[in-house]
């Protein structure tokens, strides 16, 4: 730790030689040290090691200062949001208790797919005890959300069974927060409730790996408001709306100047904006998600009112939400406050670019006659449930997929925490959840509610209760999975294997196989539905697995598939399931798949090999080439 500044003795001015001076690192001033100690370079294992060559050094790299801060900030940049600037903190022990929370997450997340992987793919499925682990951990929920994105964020291409775990596990975490935000907002009194607040979460709880907060929808409006404003300013120039800055509660009185509200909003929202209710794809769940519905400018009534309600209000106007039967409104009154004459009050349809509608012409929009009751105003609850509703109702329109079962099951989640005595939906979820094979405890915990709250239901309970307590027996005892050699006399005529990215030959499609029977298993029903005995060799062939590049899965003969000429990526969510690697030309199974196909990988390697690569002739180092490369070459040597 010395260095010298005059390595021989040196003549001074008067002529004596001076003894040779050294200096030390360590006699340098402490905030030189630490900005040398701050280097990008040195990693936190290099600051250990320096803080134990001396007290002085130990010193410098002290718990609450400037070496471990700049430690922590520079491997976890993500973190620093949840830190005041300036904060005086304990950085060695921040960054000792986020390194161990890192170790812990990603064991979790590893052991993960030895417990739950299946051939077949579950859909909706739940790994419920994986959640529980990681909430026992007792560690911020933010360090662990941290280690979760980081994996995430890590090589595209690679650990992607890893990825495929903790996404399902960020999913779930973070709905457990939303939930916990709804019930919050649920328990403010009614007059403090924000339609919009109350829209933001179930759109954040339906889209929780989205980039979702109340902040960034409300500074969106914000933009929108600025705009009628300023529409405003040209029509009347003493507007008190503009004189009202964001944030600011300001109720306009006076029915000529809301009416200028009014007119220069649906200006802006409808003709200057170009937004307008989706009647060709009036089923789709984006229409209800507030987050989308600002950036397609499309939605349903509800979600589209809620936007204009908020919008009103944000400059001085009053509109109430109206729950009337298959198109939602807004009222507007045009007689002194607490009028409840449905007669008193101008309907805003915000489907139909703000038309305004009086209460007979409403029930033109439904094509009968409904009574008073109808157009009375509802509470911000009441608005969350219809929305909520809705989704509910698209779940269960759905083609039974991963993505229809996902939304069903989130919309019900949230529907039974608004309403959580709701016999009709605590019945639907319990049978969700046990068609699907998932959480037969919280079935049972679900199925006890329901018989206390209506025991007329114990024929239906009775029923789901026998077979759950079967399904949980089974658990206990789970059946080996069948292992598939190649070389077994059976399988000879298999002719691919598992990782190979194929091309359907009638139907067009890419995907990669993850699975294979040497002859059709499937149902002799299906088998007559899909026409398989239209093929050549009919259901007497092997018969493959795969991921299609749509997102589906599918079961497709041997005699219709062939091998891609130009491998590409298959971005189906069910990937990491089966897969550790995109190795360009293939995908690689991961240790699960391999025990189920232990003899596939090598000849998946083969054809490979023989599909896409060859040897460049004269070539010293035997450097290996795509074929499709090797096509570029002849073309550019021709």
């Amino acid at each position: 730790m010395a260095t010298s500044v005059a390595g021989e003795g040196q003549p001074s001015l008067n002529g004596i030689i001076s003894e040779p001076q050294t200096k030390r690192l360590t006699d340098l001033p402490t905030e030189l040290l630490e900005h040398i100690l701050c280097f990008p370079v040195l990693k936190h294992v290099d600051i250990c090691n320096v803080s134990c060559c001396c007290k002085r050094l130990h010193d410098v790299c002290h718990g609450r200062g400037k070496v471990w801060g700049h430690q922590y900030k520079l491997r976890w940049p993500r973190l620093q949001r949840f830190y005041r600037q300036n904060e005086c903190c304990d950085w060695l022990r921040e960054y000792r208790t986020r390194h161990r929370v890192g170790i812990q997450i990603r064991r979790t997340v590893e052991s993960i797919s030895k417990r739950f992987f299946t051939e077949v793919p579950c859909v909706g499925q739940v790994l419920g005890d994986s959640f529980a682990e990681i909430e026992s951990l007792g560690m911020p929920e933010h360090f662990c959300e941290d280690e979760l994105l980081f994996i995430l964020n890590s090589d595209k291409r690679k650990s992607l069974t890893l990825k495929y775990y903790a996404k399902k596990i960020l999913y779930f975490l973070r709905q457990q927060n939303i939930l916990k935000s709804l019930k919050t907002f649920l328990e403010q009194p009614a007059d403090q409730q924000s339609a919009l607040e109350g829209a933001v979460l179930v759109d954040q709880y339906c889209n929780p790996l989205a980039d979702v907060t109340l902040s960034s929808i409300s500074a969106q409006l914000d933009e929108i408001a600025e705009k009628v404003k300023k529409m405003l300013r040209i029509k009347n120039s003493s507007h008190p709306s503009l004189r009202v800055a964001q944030g600011d509660c300001l109720v306009v009185e006076d029915f000529e100047l809301q009416r200028q509200v009014v007119c220069a909003l649906n200006s802006v929202l409808y003709e200057q904006l170009q937004y307008k209710g989706n009647e060709f794809d009036y089923y789709n769940p984006l229409n209800s998600y507030i987050h989308q519905v600002l950036l397609r400018h499309t939605g349903i009534p509800i979600s589209l009112s809620v936007l204009y309600m908020t919008l009103a209000r944000k400059l001085g106007v009053q509109l109430e939400p109206v729950n009337f039967p298959n198109h939602f409104l807004l009222r507007w009154c045009q007689k002194p406050i607490g009028s409840e004459d449905i007669y008193d009050f101008v309907y805003i349809d915000a489907f139909g670019k703000g038309k305004q509608l009086t209460a007979k012409e409403c029930e033109y929009l439904i094509g009968h006659q409904v009574t008073a009751d109808y157009y009375s105003a509802i509470s911000t609850t009441e608005v969350l449930l219809r929305m909520v509703g809705n989704l509910l109702n698209i779940g269960k329109r759905g083609e039974g997929n991963e993505k229809s079962y996902q939304l069903l099951r989130d919309s019900l989640d949230l529907y039974l925490t608004i309403n959580p005595d709701n016999v009709q939906y605590l019945l639907l979820q319990a049978r969700l959840y046990f068609h699907l094979g998932i959480w037969p405890e919280k079935v049972l915990d679900i199925l006890q509610h329901i018989q206390a709250l209506d025991p007329s239901q114990h024929g239906a309970v009775g029923y789901l209760v026998q077979h759950t307590l079967e399904h949980i027996q089974h658990k206990k005892h789970p059946v080996t999975p069948e292992v598939k050699k190649r070389s077994a006399p059976e399988h000879l005529e298999v002719r691919y294997s598992v990782g190979l990215i194929m091309k359907h030959k009638r139907s067009g499609y890419n995907c990669v196989i993850y699975g294979w029977d040497p002859k059709c298993t499937m149902s002799q029903e299906w088998i007559t539905t899909m026409r398989v005995h239209q093929l050549s060799n009919g259901a007497n062939q092997p018969f493959y697995n795969v991921l299609v590049q749509d997102g589906t899965c599918r079961y497709a003969a041997q005699e219709n598939l062939e091998p891609h000429s130009a491998p590409l990526e298959i971005g189906h969510p069910e990937v990491g399931r089966y897969f550790s690697e995109f190795a360009d030309t293939h995908y690689a199974a991961n240790e699960e798949l391999q025990t189920r196909y232990p003899e596939d990988m090598n000849e998946t390697l083969g054809t490979v090999q023989e599909l896409y690569h060859r040897l460049i002739p004269g070539s010293g180092n035997q450097e290996q080439v795509p074929a499709t490369d090797q096509n570029n070459h002849q073309a550019m040597s021709m």
